[in-house]
């Protein structure tokens, strides 16, 4: 079982002249960068919550955080805390859109044209109704794909 809440440290490098990386110690591969501190502090969020949101559908462990005072820094670096919400990111996610291609018969394609219906209102409509769903069933795990058929 993943938390919803996380909290891990990153090592920033660089200067405002030259620009800044980061790196979390504790996520090897979870790396970000920025021209402001403020860029940098934003980049670092949506890396750690992509990152833990694909460990989490690869079914890897999530490390425990390193404390921050135990992070050895170069000359020049500095090292700050990020927090991410799993929860209102996993949600963002999974409620995503994706791209479907279908194929419409001409004369059905020209009478939703001239009706000034939305076709993908349309087919999600027809989906649900097929399928028998109001709304995304709750408790089933759904990846974000963009899909073309």
């Amino acid at each position: 079982m993943y938390k919803d809440e996380y909290f891990f440290p990153i090592v920033i490098e660089g200067t405002e002249q030259s620009g800044y990386s980061l790196y979390f110690p504790d996520l090897p591969g979870c790396v970000s960068g920025g021209d402001t501190m403020e860029e940098v502090l934003h980049n670092a969020k949506e890396a750690l919550s992509l990152h833990l949101y694909g460990m989490e559908g690869d079914g890897d462990e999530i490390p425990a955080p390193s404390n921050l005072r135990d992070i050895a820094l170069d000359p020049g670096d500095s090292c700050a805390l990020v927090e991410v919400n799993m929860r209102i990111y996993r949600k963002r996610r999974q409620n995503k859109s994706i791209n479907r291609v279908i194929t419409l018969p001409d004369w059905l394609n020209e009478e939703i044209k001239q009706s000034g219906a939305n076709v993908s209102q349309l087919a999600q409509e027809a989906c649900k109704s097929y399928l028998g769903l109001r709304e995304k069933p709750q408790g089933r795990p759904y990846d974000e794909t963009v899909a073309t058929v």
